[in-house]
C-alpha cells in the first residue's frame, strides 16, 4: 500500500509495486524512514533574540530568512578611555565607550552569505554590506574545509575550533555605545541558498534514499529546526500539497496537484469482498462528509516585506459560511502576495475534500500512485489518489474529488500594511564647512566666535569626530552629534546689495546637500529676533519665505542683507556655487579651542564613511574679533581750510540702535585710527580717541598736494584686530 501525503504526512506506508507488500506497513515505515516524537514542528513566533543558553537547537536554513543565532564565543567588554578638554578655562573631561569582540552561530547548514543584520531592531548592517557602527565582520559559510577564525585562535589558542558545518559569523570591536554598552539582541537576514530551494533540499540529507524534486513556488525562506520530520513536511504540505509514495523500500515526494493533462484514464473497476466480510461482492463507494466544511480563513508567516515579521494574509473567500475563524500558522517566509494567493488556494482544498471514492482494478498500471490525478469510468470530474493496495483481489484504490480551483495562476494582490521598518542606505561622507561668525553678543567676546559645519548628503550619516589640525598635528575637538548641518550652495549667482532695508522683492535659488534638508519661513518679528540667518560665503543674510521648486533645490524670497556688519561681502555679491550654510544650534561651536591673534588651524573631520580625513580651513579667521567699521562718514571744509570729520562707531554684538543708551564698546578702550591715503600704505595716519578729528589747514594742504583725490578714512581699533576702512572724505 502507498500513501498519498495530505493533510497529515504521519500515514505513510508502503510497499514493493509488483511484489509481497513489505514487512513494515502503516506507521512503522513513518517511524523508521520519518522518526517520531511528541515535539511539534517549527511554529510562527516573534522573532527571537540571539541567546549563548546550552544546548539550544541550531537550525538548517533554507533560501532566506531573518533568524537569531547563538552566541558561540566571546571577549570581555573593552573600555576605551578619551580625556579631552583642560586649559583655556575649560574643564577636562573623560569619556569612555565600549567594545566587544563575539561569534553567532547561524545555521547547522551551509549557507551561501548574510544580508542585512539587526541591533535592538535598528540596522546593523545595510544590504550593500555596509556597518553602521565602528567594528568588522567575518562571515564563515559553515562548509567542510572553513579555517578557524584568527581572532577565536589568538583567544583559544590550539585548541580553537573551526567549526565546520556550522555557519557562523564573527564581529571584531564591535562599538557598543549606540546599544546601551551592551551586546545588543541580533538578528540575521540568513542567505541559505542562492539559487532557490526545492523540498529534495530538505528532506534529502535527513532521509537517506529520499527521491524526488518538489518546487516549492514562492516559498523565499524556511527554517528546519530538528525534530520529527513529518511535522515540519505536514506543515508544508498546508500550503504545498504532498505527495509521499514508500514503494521501493524508500520515500519519493511530488506534489499533489498535478496538472489537469497529466490524468490517468483508469480501467472499469472491478467487484471486490465486501469490507464487513460478508460473502458478496461490492463495486465502487461513495463517502461525502455531511454539512459544509471547515476552511481557514487567514494564514500567517514571515514576511520579506515586512522584515520579515508576521504578517497576515486572509482568503480571497473569507467570511464564507463554512469558514471556522482559524488561521494556518506558517513559519515560512513569503510575499504578501503569495501569501494571499496560498491562503485562498488552501480554503478552496478544505472545502473540496470531502468526496471519496474507493474502488478496485484489475489492471496494474505502473504510473499510478500517489498524488496522481485519475479518471474513473462512469464518473464526474477528477480524482486524486490517495492510497493504493494490491492484494489477490485487484489493486484497491483510495481517491478523493480534485479541487480544480484550488491553485491559482497569478498570485492575488496582497497587503504587508504600514510597519516602521529601519531605513537602509550607505552610510554617506561627511561634508564639513568651518568659519567665524559675527559675535552675537552672547559668551565671551574675547572668545572666536568660531563653528564647524558637519553635515552629509543622506540621513543615513551617523556624525564624525572632529579635531583641530595644525601642521599634520590632530587635537581632538569631541564627536559632532548625528544632528546634520542644513547646508548647500548657490544655484545662481546673487548680485551685490547696499544693504540697508529689506529687500522684499529679492530672492535667491539654492541646492541644499539632501533632499531631506527643509528650510522654513518667517514673519517680521522672527527676523528681527535673528531667525533664518545664512551664511553665503562671507555674508550674513535672513530670508522672509522659503519655497521648495524641486528635491533639493529652494528659492528663498524676502532678503536682508548684510547681517552683522558683513556689508563689504553684500557688496560684493557672490557667484553660482558659492557655500551656503543655515545658522542654527546644529553647528558646532569651536571657538574655546582657538587662540586669538595666532594662526588658523584647520579643521577636520573622520566619519565612518570617510577614507581620509575631511579637511576644512577656518573661514575668515578673525574677523568674529573685528571691531565693526564706523558708519555715518561726516566731513566739512571750514572757513579756515581745516576739515572737520566726524562718524557714529558700531559695537560687535549690538544689533538694536538704542535711542536712550549709547551701544557698548565691548573692546578694551576706545580708540580710531584716522588715515589718509591708501588705506594699505597710508600717507599720514593718526590714533585719536573720540569719534571726531579735525584735520589742520596746513596739514589737508599739504597731503592734498603730495596726493590728490585720495581718500581719507578711519578705522575702529579693538583688543585684537582693527575694523575695515571708512571712507570720510578725499583730499582735493
Amino acid at each position: 500500500m502507498a500513501t498519498l501525503v495530505l493533510g497529515t504526512i504521519g500515514t505513510l506506508v508502503g510497499g514493493p509495486l509488483g511484489g509481497a507488500l513489505g514487512t513494515i506497513v502503516g506507521r512503522g515505515i513513518d517511524g523508521a524512514v520519518i522518526g517520531t516524537g511528541r515535539r511539534e514542528g517549527p511554529r510562527l513566533k516573534d522573532l527571537a533574540v540571539t541567546t549563548s543558553s546550552y544546548g539550544q537547537p541550531l537550525p538548517r536554513h533554507f533560501g532566506r530568512m531573518r533568524v537569531a543565532g547563538s552566541v558561540i564565543w566571546a571577549t570581555d567588554l573593552v573600555e576605551n578611555r578619551e580625556t579631552g578638554g583642560g586649559g583655556k578655562g575649560r574643564p577636562k573631561t573623560t569619556t569612555y565607550s565600549y567594545s566587544s569582540s563575539f561569534a553567532v552561530a547561524l545555521s547547522s547548514r551551509p549557507i551561501a552569505g548574510l544580508g542585512r543584520i539587526w541591533a535592538d531592531g535598528k540596522l546593523l548592517r545595510g544590504a550593500a554590506g555596509d556597518l553602521k557602527v565602528g567594528g568588522a565582520l567575518r562571515v564563515y559559510g559553515g562548509h567542510g574545509d572553513q579555517a578557524p577564525d584568527p581572532l577565536i585562535a589568538a583567544d583559544a589558542g590550539g585548541v580553537c575550533p573551526a567549526f565546520r558545518g556550522c555557519a557562523y559569523a564573527v564581529f571584531e570591536d564591535l562599538e557598543l555605545a549606540d546599544f546601551g554598552n551592551r551586546i545588543p539582541a541580533l538578528t540575521f537576514e540568513v542567505l541559505a541558498d542562492a539559487g532557490g530551494f526545492a523540498l529534495s533540499d530538505l528532506v534529502g540529507p535527513l532521509v537517506p534514499g529520499a527521491r524526488g524534486e518538489v518546487a516549492l513556488a514562492g516559498l523565499e525562506g524556511f527554517s528546519y529546526e530538528g525534530g520529527p520530520l513529518r511535522e515540519s513536511l505536514a506543515t508544508i504540505d498546508r500550503l504545498f500539497p504532498l505527495a509521499a509514495d514508500t514503494a521501493g523500500g524508500g520515500i519519493a515526494l511530488a506534489g499533489a496537484y498535478p496538472p489537469a493533462a497529466t490524468a490517468i484514464d483508469l480501467p472499469e473497476p472491478v467487484l471486490a469482498p465486501c469490507r464487513d466480510g460478508a460473502e458478496a461482492w461490492e463495486g465502487p463507494r461513495f463517502e461525502r462528509e455531511a454539512g459544509p466544511l471547515p476552511a481557514p480563513s487567514a494564514l500567517r508567516y514571515y514576511d520579506v516585506a515586512r522584515d520579515y515579521q508576521p504578517g497576515l494574509q486572509r482568503a480571497a473567500s473569507a467570511g464564507g459560511d463554512n469558514e471556522d475563524g482559524r488561521a494556518i500558522e506558517f513559519p515560512g517566509a513569503l510575499a504578501p502576495d503569495r501569501a494571499r494567493t496560498l491562503a485562498g488556494a488552501a480554503a478552496v482544498r478544505a472545502r473540496a475534500r470531502g468526496t471519496r471514492l474507493s474502488l478496485r482494478i484489475a489492471e496494474l498500471d505502473p504510473a499510478l500512485g500517489p498524488g496522481k490525478l485519475a479518471r474513473v469510468p462512469g464518473v464526474e470530474g477528477l480524482w486524486l489518489v490517495e492510497s493504493w493496495e494490491w492484494d489477490e483481489h485487484g489493486i484497491a484504490l483510495d481517491l478523493r474529488r480534485h479541487a480544480l480551483a484550488a491553485a491559482a495562476e497569478a498570485d492575488l494582490p496582497g497587503d504587508a500594511g504600514r510597519p516602521a521598518l529601519p531605513r537602509d542606505g550607505a552610510t554617506p561622507p561627511t561634508l564639513l564647512r568651518a568659519f567665524e561668525l559675527p559675535w552675537d553678543g552672547r559668551g565671551d567676546p574675547a572668545r572666536p566666535p568660531a563653528f564647524a559645519a558637519a553635515s552629509a548628503a543622506d540621513a543615513g550619516w551617523r556624525g564624525a569626530s572632529l579635531y583641530l589640525e595644525d601642521g599634520g598635528v590632530l587635537e581632538e575637538i569631541g564627536p559632532s552629534g548625528q544632528a546634520r548641518s542644513i547646508g548647500g550652495t548657490l544655484a545662481g549667482a546673487l548680485g551685490a546689495s547696499p544693504a540697508r532695508l529689506l529687500e522684499r522683492q529679492a530672492s535667491i535659488t539654492l541646492d541644499l546637500h539632501a533632499p531631506d534638508m527643509v528650510l522654513a519661513s518667517a514673519g517680521a518679528e522672527a527676523l528681527a529676533a535673528g531667525a533664518n540667518r545664512l551664511l553665503v560665503g562671507r555674508e550674513v543674510l535672513q530670508y522672509a519665505r522659503a519655497v521648495q521648486e524641486g528635491a533639493r533645490r529652494w528659492r528663498l524670497e524676502g532678503l536682508l542683507r548684510g547681517r552683522g556688519g558683513t556689508e563689504a561681502a553684500a557688496g560684493a555679491g557672490h557667484p553660482a556655487g558659492t557655500a551656503v550654510t543655515l545658522i542654527d544650534a546644529a553647528l558646532l561651536p569651536i571657538g574655546d579651542r582657538l587662540t586669538p591673534g595666532t594662526p588658523a588651524p584647520r579643521v577636520a573631520a573622520i566619519g565612518q564613511a570617510d577614507d581620509a580625513p575631511v579637511i576644512a580651513p577656518i573661514e575668515g579667521h578673525g574677523e568674529g574679533l573685528r571691531p565693526l567699521a564706523p558708519v555715518h562718514p561726516r566731513a566739512r571744509l571750514l572757513p579756515s581750510g581745516a576739515l572737520a570729520l566726524g562718524w557714529i562707531r558700531r559695537a560687535r554684538g549690538a544689533w538694536q540702535w538704542l535711542p536712550e543708551v549709547d551701544a557698548p564698546l565691548v573692546e578694551q578702550a576706545e580708540l580710531y585710527r584716522l588715515g589718509a591715503g591708501p588705506p594699505e600704505a597710508p600717507l599720514r595716519t593718526w590714533d585719536i580717541a573720540e569719534p571726531h578729528f579735525t584735520i589742520a589747514p596746513a596739514d589737508r594742504a599739504a597731503l592734498a598736494a603730495d596726493m590728490p583725490g585720495a581718500p581719507v578714512w578711519v578705522r575702529q581699533v579693538g583688543s585684537f584686530a582693527a575694523s575695515d576702512p571708512l571712507v570720510l572724505a578725499t583730499l582735493d
